[in-house]
C-alpha cells in the first residue's frame, strides 16, 4: 500500500510540476513537441528534417535527453538552433521537474518552437507529462508492426504517429495498414503519417501538420 501512495504522489508531484511548465510556454508564446521512441526509431533525423522546414518562419530550439553521452546534441547544434543536453544518468524518461529547469537555458522569447527529444523508451516517456502541447510517437519499420499493440499507453497519449524508415518497407514485414488501424483504435484523435528521412519522403506532409498545429496554438496565445 505504501509503495502505491508513493508512486501516486510521484505523478501528482509530476503533474503539478508540467502545468507550471505549460503555464511557463504560453506565457511566452513557445509552442512545445514531445518526441517519443524506441532508440533507432529515427528521433533526431525526424526532428532535424522537420526543423530544416520550419526555419524559415519559426525559431526552433531543442532539449535533448538521454541517460549518456551528447552524440544526438552535437548533430542538431550544427543546424544553428539552441540545444541543451539533458543526461538522466539511468533514468528512463524526462520528467517536467527536468524540463522545468532546462528552460533556465534558454531565451525562451526568442524561441516560437521547442523540441523536446525524450529518452528513447516505449514506456516510460509516456507515463510522465512534461507541459507540452503536442506528443509525436515514432515507430521505425525495422521494430515491428506490433509496437503499437504491445506499447498501447504511448499510442493512445500521442496527437500523431510517425511511422518512420518507410523506404525499408521492401525488407520489412511491417503492415502499416493494421499499424495504422490499431492506432486509430486506441486513439481516433490521432494521426498517422509515413516518414523517411533519407529520402525526404513524406516529411513535407508531416511538418504541414506540425506548422499548422503551431500557428493555431500561438495564434490562441
Amino acid at each position: 500500500m505504501s509503495s502505491i501512495r508513493v508512486v501516486k504522489q510521484l505523478l501528482e508531484a509530476n503533474e503539478d510540476c508540467s502545468n507550471e511548465v505549460k503555464e511557463i510556454l504560453a506565457r511566452k508564446k513557445v509552442f512545445a513537441i514531445n518526441v517519443m521512441a524506441a532508440p533507432g526509431a529515427g528521433k533526431t533525423s525526424l526532428i532535424i528534417r522537420l526543423i530544416e522546414k520550419l526555419q524559415p518562419h519559426y525559431k526552433a530550439a531543442v532539449i535533448e535527453g538521454d541517460i549518456a553521452g551528447q552524440v544526438d546534441a552535437e548533430k542538431l547544434d550544427r543546424l544553428g538552433v539552441p540545444v541543451v543536453q539533458l543526461n538522466t544518468s539511468g533514468a528512463c524518461h524526462i520528467e517536467a521537474m527536468s524540463m522545468k529547469k532546462m528552460l533556465t537555458y534558454f531565451n525562451l522569447d526568442d524561441i516560437d518552437v521547442l523540441f523536446i527529444e525524450n529518452v528513447g523508451n516505449l514506456v516510460c516517456p509516456a507515463e510522465f507529462e512534461i507541459g507540452e502541447d503536442m506528443k509525436l510517437a515514432i515507430v521505425s519499420i525495422p521494430e515491428g508492426d506490433d509496437k503499437v499493440v504491445k506499447y498501447p499507453l504511448l499510442f493512445t497519449k500521442a496527437d500523431l504517429v510517425v511511422f518512420n524508415k518507410f523506404d525499408m518497407m521492401r525488407f520489412f514485414n511491417f503492415n502499416d495498414q493494421q499499424a495504422e488501424k490499431d492506432a486509430l483504435q486506441l486513439n481516433p484523435q490521432t494521426k498517422v503519417f509515413r516518414t523517411s528521412c533519407q529520402a525526404d519522403g513524406g516529411i513535407g506532409t508531416l511538418y504541414d501538420e506540425v506548422a499548422s498545429r503551431i500557428s493555431s496554438k500561438l495564434e490562441e496565445v
